[in-house]
């Protein structure tokens, strides 16, 4: 295209000079559900075969969440923070995220395309906080995955009796955390590149059957441990110089062992990016994205249960504890800890599947915005998955896996993706009382401000300021100005749209008490994550501002962009191209 910003060097540095025109222009230029659902989706070309039901979704949250990270949070969370109230831990923590799904429903459900938070943000918020969501979210995906790639080589050689140093070669000539090459996350990664390659049907399937396997090994840990276990080991620590109880840290220790362990329900947000592919949104995302959510958190506090009942909590390993309380036994039992291996290793593969899945799609609507390269956009017309966008990104996230020794949890998840579960929260707030040219944006905006600045100052005073009278008066004070600040937006502005078919229940209670979360969570990460996320958002800005803009400007001048503010597209049932005015 001969008015290409990048059909010539001459042209590109021309293109340069105008980059903060078009960046006023493009920046916070917003797209709408119509576009979506109808232009932007064409340019992937063949469409996406929907081919999902809610069973599907179901197993594939399932999946996505839970991996063999479980079976490190609950010793960590026991032994450091909860105790043996590690289970209301994990029942807050579920609560938590069920309150962030509803907000991802909403959305995937009004609008099922395969873009996830990326679309979500698009359509409110504007091109430039979608790209840098967009961004984090799939460098998240793909760090993330390399690391769990190699956990698998360490889960089965334990379960096997075959340490994983001695599946991996070492280079001596290569840097520290570069120089052990594992030939067997590589080969991992490649195979469920193939899988989600040749059919989205068939990699559900798989997942299914992975997950089935997974949860059956979990079963037998439960049932283990309530079997072998004590009721006693629930208030009684073996260290008598231990505090004691049920709630030997307080109410506090709870909530940092909810902090801690939400972190193993991070995956049912891959869930929405197959909404494109769901045969019925309407009934389906709802039932498919909350009923995992719901099913995990019953899993995690069996788990939890039957891990404190195992041992007192003083006793619980705080790294491995499933199989560290059964390893090196005497008595017959130590198999146990090769059976918990086997049981982690089916928890990676389906994480990983599900992960992979959410990464690609992700990509391809990123692609379809063009604001990276629409190569990326392109849908098989036989295979009907996003094949350039899973190709690449495997092959990109087996090469880190083959070097990189990466040092992360397999249950952490980088700020970014808590960021983006606080920007959905954020969106689907904005997008029920503002429409784009009808009503003001400043009272809504106002109140999202407002609201997460105190509960920053909430979170804050929660970790720096000592524990005594001023911090609970300082932080009842803090609830109580966010409470009233809620309430005096919900009584003087009204909401201007109404979901067609699913909405978030309460609003706008619901959604402001999983942002108030979210930051409270995002608080209590390292500070090596924030500098991860400053450096990947700086490098995303570069980006956007040398490639992006430019190539999203060109395509909103070859008419690839269209305007229909005030439409709404809904798919639901194969219904195509139906439109409803606000």
């Amino acid at each position: 295209m001969d008015s290409s910003s990048f059909s010539s060097l001459r042209a590109y540095l021309r293109a340069l000079s105008h980059t903060p025109t078009r960046l006023a222009r493009r920046a916070l230029s917003i797209s709408t559900s119509y576009d979506e659902m109808s232009h932007v989706r064409a340019r992937s070309g063949t469409t996406m075969r929907k081919t999902l039901r809610w069973y599907d979704l179901v197993s594939l949250g399932i999946g996505g969440m839970v991996g063999a990270g479980v079976f490190v949070t609950t010793g960590r969370a026991t032994r450091l923070y909860a105790g043996p109230a590690v289970l209301l831990s994990y029942a807050i923590a579920g609560l938590c995220a069920l309150l962030s799904a509803f907000c991802y429903t909403e959305f995937a459900v009004d609008m099922p395309v395969a873009g996830g938070a990326f679309s979500y943000l698009r359509v409110t918020f504007g091109e430039f906080a979608a790209f840098m969501t967009g961004a984090n979210l799939v460098v998240d995906y793909v760090l993330s995955n390399a690391a769990v790639a190699r956990g698998f080589t360490a889960y089965l050689g334990a379960a096997i009796g075959i340490s994983s140093s001695k599946w991996r070669l070492t280079v001596p000539s290569f840097p520290d955390g570069f120089n052990k090459i594992d030939v067997v996350a590589v080969a991992v990664v490649l195979l469920i590149t193939l899988v989600i390659c040749y059919s989205t049907r068939e990699s559900s399937v798989v997942n299914m059957i992975l997950t089935a396997l997974h949860i059956l090994f979990i079963a037998f840990v439960i049932m283990v441990g309530f079997w072998r276990g004590s009721w006693k080991n629930f208030t009684e620590p073996a260290n008598p110089e231990n505090p004691g109880g049920f709630f030997p840290h307080g109410a506090a220790g709870v909530f940092k062992g909810a902090a801690y362990v939400y972190l193993s329900y991070i995956g049912y947000d891959a869930v929405s990016t197959m909404a494109e592919e769901v045969k019925d949104p309407v009934r389906d995302i709802p039932v498919g994205v909350s009923g995992s959510v719901i099913i995990v958190t019953v899993l995690y506090c069996l788990m939890a249960a039957s891990m404190t009942k195992l041992l007192p909590y003083d006793m619980i390993d705080a790294e491995a504890p499933f199989s560290a309380a059964f390893s090196g036994k005497s008595d017959g039992w130590g198999w146990v800890s090769r059976v918990i291996g086997v049981g982690a290793s089916f928890g990676i593969l389906t994480s990983l599947l599900v992960a992979m899945l959410g990464q690609a799609r992700y990509m391809c609507v990123i692609g379809r915005s063009n604001v990276v390269p629409s190569w990326f956009a392109r849908v098989h017309p036989r295979t009907s998955t996003p094949v350039n966008a899973s190709a690449f990104l495997g092959i990109f996230t087996a090469a880190i896996a083959l070097f990189a020794d990466l040092d992360v949890l397999l249950n952490l998840v980088s700020i970014g993706t808590l960021f983006v579960f606080y920007m959905v929260a954020n969106a689907v707030i904005y997008r029920r009382y503002v429409a784009a040219g009808t009503s003001n944006p400043w009272p809504t905006l106002s109140f999202l401000c407002s609201f997460s600045f105190t509960a920053m100052m909430f979170t804050l005073i929660w970790k720096f300021v000592p524990t005594g009278g001023a911090k609970a008066g300082m932080l009842s004070v803090s609830g109580i100005i966010a409470i009233a600040i809620l309430q005096l937006f919900h009584c003087m502005v009204p909401q201007v749209r109404k979901p067609e078919f699913w909405g978030v229940p309460f609003m706008p209670w619901i959604p402001s008490i999983s942002i108030f979360l979210n930051v409270f969570l995002l608080g209590s990460l390292d500070g090596p994550s924030y500098v991860r996320f400053a450096f990947f958002s700086a490098v995303a800005v570069l980006f956007y501002v040398f490639y992006s803009v430019h190539a999203s400007f060109d395509a909103e001048g070859d008419g690839s962009f269209t305007a229909k503010n005030g439409e709404i597209h809904v798919d639901s049932k194969g219904i195509e191209d139906q439109t409803f005015k606000v």
